[in-house]
């Protein structure tokens, strides 16, 4: 019977099946980008004595989006960022400003849903050449480009349903809070994500 189930599974297209690895690698994922929500990013500095750190204004959580895209694949990374958002949505406290099912209408949910194909574009690219750093850097700057249009997209169709409160902002001015001001430290952060998966992947030979 299991030989059975097993021939079966053989039988279906690849990003159908899902391994016991790719799991525990989905709630490494998980638990890093709720983690990751938490942690302020921060650069070291070049100072006499005391080294300085610098906050990059952004956490972490994006970096360990893209982190779990570049070490274990798009089937990893994409289930544990639908885990993670089906577990905001259920009223955990686990978003930047809480969860329950409320957060659809915040401005930044848009972002969050990028999380979704920005972690899959960054974890099918990085397993479709060579892990070199530079390859890897191109791997997670495409899923910083998906979450942000994923984002800007939302924004835009909100507005544009005039599901925004009478207070907003305006679009192009919350894209530029949203979108332009996070860029420079989410950048900052795509740049440690990728020397850390850089020397994870060399140092696991996969």
């Amino acid at each position: 019977m299991f030989s059975f189930f097993i021939d079966r599974l053989s039988g279906l297209p690849r990003f159908i099946v899902v391994t016991l690895t790719e799991l525990m690698w989905a709630l490494t994922g998980l638990l890093l980008t709720i983690g990751g929500n938490f942690v302020q990013a921060a650069m070291l500095g070049i100072g006499l004595g005391q080294i300085p750190t610098y906050l990059l204004g952004v956490s972490y959580q994006i970096g360990a989006v893209l982190l779990i895209g570049c070490l274990a694949g798009r089937n990893a990374a994409v289930i544990s960022q639908i885990a993670y958002l089906v577990l905001g949505l259920a009223g955990f406290q686990i978003f930047s400003q809480g969860g329950g099912i409320g957060y659809l209408g915040q401005p930044t949910f848009g972002y969050l849903l990028g999380f979704v194909p920005g972690a899959w574009l960054c974890g099918y690219l990085a397993f479709r050449a060579v892990p070199k750093l530079e390859w890897l850097v191109c791997c997670c700057m495409a899923g910083l480009v998906a979450i942000h249009a994923t984002g800007i997209t939302y924004l835009s169709v909100m507005h544009g349903l005039r599901l925004v409160p009478k207070d907003s902002l305006g679009l192009f001015a919350e894209i530029g809070i949203y979108s332009l001001q996070q860029l420079p430290g989410q950048i900052g952060v795509v740049c440690a994500v990728t020397v850390v998966a850089f020397l994870f992947r060399r140092a696991m030979f996969y």
